[in-house]
């Protein structure tokens, strides 16, 4: 068994996480908010292969009334995912166990207003509905005031100084009742960003992640690495195995977490774990309910398919499917697909090269890459 940080406690509706209480696995609804019956479809699903924590998003108001409708059918455990409208969490808060907001996100809405007037906020509102709330820390979208600190090469330094100052700030008002990610989709970026915060602040429970990690099995194997040299120091209270899938099968991100934390607690890891550094990096996110087009999940696979050729270059290709996390984590890579409803944005090294639809993308995708390949 491995010997776990001691953590404060964190209840979550029917649960606790921390204190040595089991480590919990989650997953996130990846249809449409609005839809109510195809959430309801997947938030079953996910339930019924044991999810602890079921995560949905709500980006307006036509969603926090969705999600109002969805609690009335289900006794999951949910956990409301605030985009960028924090205020939407005195409409949601009633109806949920957890808030989950991204300080990063905190910065687009009402500019002029201290963030940490806008943290007080929730955590009155969480105080008020007996809600946990999660200080959701993502590297493709970090408050700029964070980034302007450091060179750019260093990515992890500003998340750590975020998830830092938040935390802070939530001791100093009296609201303890959380945990933090720091997510990053690269694992060893997401190893180092968790092993030096739980160094500075070993109380906090924290929720362990790579973001993006792409599609099975790749995204596993990454996941993996992390959670070995993450779980395997003791450190980390809740999981989510962000996974590409269609939405029939988002299920498979629970019985992956389950299957990894097994392997940890039985022994079954690798003595020295290294991400392939010079082998080709595919990074795709988890189709969220951001989503504004599902052919992005079918963009992806072909991306693996067409790019084979390419697995002995160190060369790193983001597909993204959604506006928040889209343009941070496609300017970090070599080759970056951030798709929208119609249009795919292509980027080279940060910079774009252009908007194309559906049809073209691939085959402008391959000139690029057999142009960095030469």
């Amino acid at each position: 068994m491995i010997k776990r940080n001691p953590t404060r406690e964190v209840k979550i509706g029917a649960i606790a996480i921390g204190n040595g209480n089991p480590i919990a696995v989650q997953s996130m609804c990846a249809t449409p908010t609005r839809d109510i019956d195809s959430t309801l479809n997947q938030l079953k699903l996910l339930e019924k292969a044991g999810a602890d924590v079921i995560r949905i998003a709500a980006d307006n108001k036509k969603d926090a009334q969705a999600l109002i409708q969805i609690r009335q059918e289900t006794d999951a455990v949910l956990s409301v995912d605030l985009q960028e409208n924090y205020r939407l969490a005195e409409i949601i808060a009633p109806h949920v166990e957890k808030i989950r907001y991204n300080p990063g996100h905190l910065y687009h809405h009402q500019r002029s207003k201290p963030w940490q007037d806008k943290v007080s906020y929730l955590a009155e509102i969480a105080v008020k509905h007996d809600c946990a709330m999660r200080v959701g820390v993502n590297a493709g979208s970090v408050d700029p005031d964070q980034l302007a600190k450091y060179p750019k090469e260093d990515s992890i330094s500003p998340m750590i100084d975020s998830a830092l100052a938040h935390t802070e700030w939530l001791d100093q008002i009296g609201f303890t009742r959380y945990c933090v990610s720091l997510k990053d989709s690269d694992p060893e970026k997401t190893i180092s960003a968790y092993l030096r915060f739980a160094e500075q602040r070993p109380e906090i429970p924290l929720h362990v992640g790579v973001t993006e990690a792409g599609m099975p099995p790749e995204g596993i194997e990454k996941t993996r690495i992390a959670f070995e040299q993450i779980i395997g120091k003791g450190i980390g209270d809740t999981v989510r195995v962000s996974l590409t899938l269609p939405h029939a099968e988002k299920h498979l991100e629970i019985d992956a977490g389950r299957q990894i934390l097994k392997d940890i607690s039985e022994g079954r890891v690798r003595t020295v774990v290294h991400f392939h550094r010079d082998k080709l990096n595919l990074i795709s996110c988890p189709s969220c309910s951001r989503v504004e087009n599902e052919a992005f999940i079918d963009l992806a696979r072909k991306v693996k398919d067409r790019t084979k050729h390419a697995e002995d270059h160190a060369i790193t290709i983001a597909v993204m499917g959604c506006r928040v996390n889209g343009p941070g984590e496609t300017d970090d890579a070599d080759l970056g697909l951030w798709c929208g409803p119609n249009y795919v944005n292509l980027k080279r090294h940060g910079e774009k090269v252009g908007a194309f639809t559906y049809d073209e993308i691939l085959d402008r995708l391959d000139r690029e890459l057999e142009s960095m390949i030469n």
